[in-house]
């Protein structure tokens, strides 16, 4: 178990979980009680960086705080929605940890999965740990066809044409080694859905040490989507940035 391996070389190390929330009030309670589920022997903190979510979010973070401890669970908040990539800056502004794991609040990436983040990156020594979707093992459920083609479509389009070495650019369940994140965030422009690809890009060009462990992708339960035909078009145009500027 990863629990039982979080050491090497004597040292205990420390997980920071950044998780970006708009209007996750029916999402973040389970979030957080399956972390802790998971993570029973590991030293973590919780990062809710909400950015002033009208359906009460914050009120129910508030109550996790009471529930869990305030050093365990931190609120971080912010006036309005600023953009993923300025969510995980400001969230990294708290952190604590030697790691730094993001990951989203609306159940599509499964705490179970943490124990096997932080064992790959023990053994392998790993800059970066990123869920795939596209290797074995791995999968998407909740799709319909039309989303899993475009998702598929995108990630091959960027394979092809930026050869990162990664199989799931557009994923955003990763854990980070504290330093590591903070060198290549500082280097990214995006933001929304392009993001994530620029961060992984970035971090292959800089020649970080990246591995994957197969995850399997659950659309969310409650609430809705955030992914448009908006984040379709920014997604092409942050392709065309990072193929001219990488």
């Amino acid at each position: 178990m990863a629990e039982e391996k979080e050491t090497k070389g004597g040292k205990k190390y420390k997980y920071s979980i950044i998780v970006p929330t708009y209007n996750e009030r029916l999402n973040i309670a389970l979030i957080v009680y399956l972390i802790f589920k998971h993570l029973r022997d590991v030293d973590f903190e919780i990062i809710v960086v909400d950015d002033g979510s009208p359906d009460g979010t914050q009120e129910i973070v508030k109550q996790l705080q009471q529930l869990y401890g305030e050093d365990r669970i931190l609120l971080r908040a912010r006036a309005k929605k600023l953009g993923l990539g300025t969510a995980y800056i400001h969230g990294l502004k708290h952190a604590t940890g030697d790691f730094v794991v993001i990951m989203d609040a609306d159940l599509s990436h499964h705490p179970k999965y943490l124990p096997s983040f932080i064992k790959k990156q023990l053994e392998t020594n790993a800059s970066i740990v990123t869920g795939t979707r596209y290797v074995k093992g791995g999968g998407v459920h909740g799709w319909n066809l039309m989303r899993k083609l475009t998702s598929r479509g995108a990630n091959v389009l960027a394979q092809t044409l930026l050869w990162p070495g990664v199989s799931d650019l557009t994923g955003s369940f990763r854990l980070y080694k504290k330093s590591v994140l903070e060198d290549v965030i500082s280097s990214c422009v995006s933001k929304g859905y392009v993001f994530q690809m620029e961060m992984i890009v970035r971090a292959t060009r800089k020649g970080y040490h990246i591995e994957e462990v197969p995850i399997t992708f659950v659309d969310r339960v409650f609430g809705t989507s955030k992914l448009g035909g908006s984040e379709i078009v920014e997604y092409l145009k942050g392709l065309v940035y990072l193929l001219l500027t990488t």
